[in-house]
């Protein structure tokens, strides 16, 4: 018993001991893996050309040479819609490029993708789809805080020409009003 003590000296060191934590770290370093939320691509002309109304935050089934493909960013929703089949939500005209190293697994560019979500939420969402002139746009995809592909996903009616043109005019003069407020203080 008197050995043992001589064998693990008492420390006296000044620097205090800290116990090894994998997760605290991990998220302090920034690390490329910490999917808090990050933003994949975005469709800029569905706010120009729709007015929101109500949008929801879908899951998205894909295969794996998919999921690789949106990692590096190779997916473009500008020209996606969804709409409602059968009981069930899908995703048309999202086109994710093909994974050069998937070989002969690798999936169709532009087929039709489930948008994942509960079965009173799309009785919610296609309720208000139905009505005259609305339709279903995607807005974002993104990643969750768990690094599942999300999808968010609108209800949306289309703005007229001259809608688009007022929206502009209301955006420019905020923007000058903005301008002249920093002007003054400064």
């Amino acid at each position: 018993m008197g050995r043992d003590r001589h064998r693990f000296p008492i420390d006296h060191s000044p620097f205090p001991v800290v116990p090894y934590n994998p997760a605290a770290m991990a998220n302090s370093s920034g690390d490329k893996d910490d999917f808090s939320e990050r933003l994949i691509c975005r469709n800029r002309r569905a706010r120009h050309d729709y007015e929101i109304m109500d949008t929801l935050e879908c899951g998205l089934e894909l295969a794996g040479s998919e999921v690789k493909s949106i990692r590096a960013h190779k997916v473009s929703i500008e020209e996606a819609f969804a709409r409602i089949e059968s009981g069930e939500l899908w995703l048309h005209g999202c086109d994710i490029a093909q994974y050069p190293q998937a070989n002969l697994m690798n999936h169709e560019p532009r087929r039709p993708r489930k948008l994942l979500l509960k079965k009173r939420e799309l009785r919610k969402f296609a309720e208000e789809a139905t009505h005259q002139g609305l339709t279903l746009v995607p807005l974002d995809l993104h990643f969750s805080k768990r690094g599942m592909v999300k999808a968010t996903v609108a209800v949306a009616r289309g703005r007229k020409l001259h809608d688009k043109r007022e929206r502009m005019k209301k955006d420019t003069a905020a923007k000058e009003i903005r301008a002249a407020l920093r002007r003054g203080r400064n």
